[in-house]
């Protein structure tokens, strides 16, 4: 419910839209934003940089402009005005949903919160000395076979045309098929879409048990009388979070739901083109996540900003860091060329909240001129504060654990892999790029006697 603090928030996010919109030019999208015509032609590079896989209507990104929309709602008025819940029902169905259906979605968001056998059987194990994301893929894949088992047989997957896409030579040129010549026909039934309402239900509550777990506490049941950010705070904390903190929480899930084909929605795709289980994918969009070039960057920027210590440290750190020829965490971003407009709103939440307390007051200042250093030597090169450059001092003024970190993006990121799954299954195709072989040819075998 709003009150003073909360529409101060929304104020805040308004006036960062407001800015951005002045900061940032308008750009040519007419070749990014239609229909894709197969064959397409594009440049690659390492990496699959530029490769065009497939076309969506989820959510898109422009680097150049500096936005992120979902379902072609812009990132700023949906954190101003909208909330995790409804955005989830967004994505996943096109569409925001009336109030009849957003209470039916919640109702079931709230009682799919609820996984004690699996949080059961996932305590059995020594999450305590895991690391937390691998714990919380280990979960995930254990709600498989406490939920909805789906096997691939001919009932769930349709009857098979072949056997395996391997069987075309990868050689041949690409010539635009609108099918796979052998493929599975999948099914898309409203079985789905509840095993998608049950991983972005779970999920919190799996990550706040492993959190608690971690600190020597038992898990917390949700409160049915609380909406998902504050659920999901409360779990983890243990204390019931105020209105400001619960719906700073929301805008963090929110901002983090999605993001155009970034490494861990590209895995968790690719897995489901293989028909293999929604569980199965958005565990291996979480092992993506993981890593410090992805999700992980977050824990490494609050770490480096503690090392750091203060405002007065900066230059001769960054010196320091220049010299050894090593980037600074959460600055820079593979997309975007300007300010990250998920920056641009934790900024001023995270200067909100640091004035709470003096230790984050400090780190919040040591960010802000290291950010002001950086910009200042680097901005003309396009480097610019991303979202982990910010989200780190949120969590950390929330009283959530570094460690935590990126489960907290996992979280959110579950609703946009599954959104996209569900999307790409509709006119699925595995996936299967070609590797440029450069290796020897013709070595001659030698017997393991004669060789040298």
């Amino acid at each position: 419910m709003a009150n003073a603090k909360t529409e101060e928030i929304t104020r805040l996010i308004l006036k960062a839209a407001e800015k951005a919109r002045k900061e940032t030019c308008s750009s040519d999208e007419s070749l990014v934003m239609r229909a894709v015509e197969w064959p397409v032609a594009c440049t690659v590079g390492p990496g699959l940089e530029g490769a065009i896989a497939c076309e969506s209507k989820v959510g898109y990104v422009n680097g150049s402009k500096g936005s992120l929309s979902y379902r072609g709602y812009d990132i700023f008025d949906l954190c101003a005005h909208s909330t995790f819940e409804e955005v989830c029902f967004l994505l996943l169905h096109g569409n925001l949903p009336s109030q009849a259906e957003l209470d039916q979605f919640k109702q079931k968001l709230q009682s799919y919160m609820f996984v004690p056998e699996t949080l059961r059987d996932l305590q059995s194990y020594p999450i305590e000395e895991m690391h937390p994301m691998a714990a919380l893929r280990l979960g995930t894949n254990m709600m498989r076979y406490k939920t909805v088992e789906m096997e691939m047989d001919p009932d769930k997957t349709g009857a098979p045309i072949g056997s395996d896409e391997d069987s075309i030579a990868m050689e041949t040129t690409p010539r635009g098929e609108e099918k796979a010549i052998y493929e599975f026909q999948p099914e898309q039934s409203a079985e789905n879409i509840e095993i998608c309402y049950r991983l972005i239900a779970a999920l919190p509550s799996l990550a706040a048990a492993i959190c608690r777990n971690r600190n020597g506490q038992l898990p917390l049941e949700p409160d049915p009388a609380m909406g998902h950010a504050a659920n999901f705070l409360y779990m983890m904390t243990g204390r019931k979070p105020t209105a400001e903190e619960e719906r700073i929480m929301d805008i963090c899930l929110i901002l983090h739901a999605d993001h155009g084909m970034n490494a861990s929605t590209f895995a968790a795709l690719v897995v489901a083109s293989t028909l293999s289980d929604f569980y199965s994918s958005v565990g291996a969009g979480i092992g993506a996540l993981t890593g410090p070039l992805h999700g992980g960057a977050n824990e490494h920027v609050i770490r480096m900003l503690r090392q750091i210590g203060s405002p007065d440290n900066v230059k001769p750190w960054c010196e320091k860091m220049r010299a050894k020829k090593q980037r600074v965490m959460g600055m820079g971003h593979r997309v975007y060329k300007v300010y990250d407009p998920r920056a641009r709103i934790l900024g001023p939440l995270a200067r909100r909240l640091a004035r709470r307390s003096e230790d984050e007051w400090v780190l919040y200042q040591t960010a802000t001129a290291l950010e002001q250093h950086i910009v200042a030597t680097l901005g003309k090169k396009g480097i610019f504060p991303n979202v982990d450059f910010f989200s780190g001092i949120v969590y950390s003024c929330l009283g959530v654990p570094t460690p935590m970190y990126t489960p907290i993006f996992a979280v959110s990121r579950v609703a946009g892999w599954t959104s996209r799954i569900l999307e790409y299954l509709k006119k699925n195709r595995i996936f299967r790029p070609r590797a440029m072989y450069s290796g020897d040819v013709g070595r001659e075998y030698v017997p393991i006697g004669k060789r040298a």
